[in-house]
């Protein structure tokens, strides 16, 4: 080999690393302590790894060791198999990074607007179904390939495994149905989906904002209406026909513009005489600081969303790209770079979903 193809084939053996460690991490992580602790993102996230490893161990391999050889070496029967379960995982992982998309958005929309409540995508059962339904459809697309591939001689005299439909009509037909179905519609719904959580985080963000501005012009104004009544009402209790020391009554003196006493405040003076005030003002503080937390993991996981949604809309837009072209004008540069590109997402989205989630790195408390 020379220098230009052992750089690819570095390349290549990077990618497949990357994408094993990441993906083989995400299901790791995503396992629950018990079968009854499965929930909806956690069967999302298994069952895009698994879509992911299909690729890595069974197309991404062997096309690292043919690169390495020169040439295809494990026969026609496996070249079928590659080629099936390179259609079989690209169309699951799609449909799963389009599950994934839809029920952060639910999520994200029910806790900002509609106060956490529960949304459709949070059945199990109906997350099985959409999953068996996608499993179905990338199977459809896949099972041709056992009928129509070969191994080839290229003009370099190496071997390479590729589909040999029987006429040119054939193979467009499928490649229009195959970038249509698996491709186009699931790639349009990322990216509507990915828009709304878009709006949403901005609309959330702009509200906070607001509150918080209004607050802190609040704040001051309460804070002295609430001095002065405490004070005054120490005032009225405490005046110098009360005291029986006159020491006592020369050491109530002004003190930061009121006449509360130094040792006593203005917040000690309200809590010993309205308790029940003060303990229904402090309830719903203490709710808002406890619901913070889920919120905000919520935001961080939609960022995450549109995180790898921007990455898998380049990826899979060059991909079909390239494809299309192919069909025009056939290329082994054409499909090489597909081949790239399609394996540059698979060992991408892992790490930015174990971000996004925060188990990127592993803690000894479960």
């Amino acid at each position: 080999m020379d220098a230009e193809e052992i750089i690819e084939s570095i390349i290549r053996a990077f990618m497949f690393l990357a994408g094993v460690l990441g993906n083989n991490w995400l299901v790791i992580r995503s396992l629950p302590g018990q079968i009854s602790g499965f929930r909806t993102n956690e069967v999302l996230l298994i069952n895009l790894a698994i879509s992911n490893l299909i690729t890595n161990y069974l197309v991404d391999l062997p096309d690292t060791i043919a690169d390495f050889t020169g040439r295809w070496f494990l026969g026609e029967t496996y070249c079928a198999v590659f080629r099936f379960c390179a259609d079989l995982s690209e169309t699951s992982s799609i449909y799963t990074t389009f599950f994934i998309s839809m029920f952060w958005h639910q999520k994200l929309v029910g806790s900002l607007k509609r106060g956490g409540a529960p949304v459709q995508l949070d059945s199990l059962r109906l997350i099985g179904c959409l999953l068996a339904g996608s499993w179905t459809v990338a199977m459809a697309f896949s099972i041709p390939h056992f009928f129509f591939v070969t191994v080839q001689a290229t003009n370099d005299s190496e071997e390479d495994c590729v589909d040999l439909y029987p006429n040119a009509l054939a193979s467009q037909i499928y490649d229009i149905f195959y970038l249509t179905l698996a491709n186009a519609l699931p790639m349009a719904g990322i990216l509507f989906v990915s828009v709304q959580i878009v709006v949403t985080l901005l609309r959330n963000q702009r509200r906070i904002q607001s509150h918080s501005s209004g607050a802190a012009k609040k704040e001051p104004k309460e804070k002295m209406s609430t001095a002065d009544r405490s004070c005054d009402k120490s005032a009225g209790t405490s005046g110098p026909s009360t005291l029986k020391d006159p020491k006592e009554t020369a050491s109530l003196t002004v003190y930061n513009g009121t006449s509360c006493p130094p040792g006593q405040s203005s917040n000690s003076s309200s809590l010993s005489r309205e308790p029940n005030v003060d303990t229904k003002a402090e309830a719903p503080a203490h709710s808002k600081v406890s619901a913070k937390p889920s919120s905000s993991s919520q935001v961080r996981a939609a960022k995450s969303v549109v995180a790898v949604a921007s990455v898998f809309l380049v990826s899979w837009l060059t991909h079909i790209l390239l494809r299309i072209t192919n069909n025009f004008h056939t290329s082994s540069l054409v499909v090489e770079v597909a081949s790239y590109v399609a394996a540059s997402y698979t060992c991408i989205i892992p790490f930015i979903f174990l971000h996004g989630v925060k188990k990127l790195t592993c803690s000894c408390k479960r």
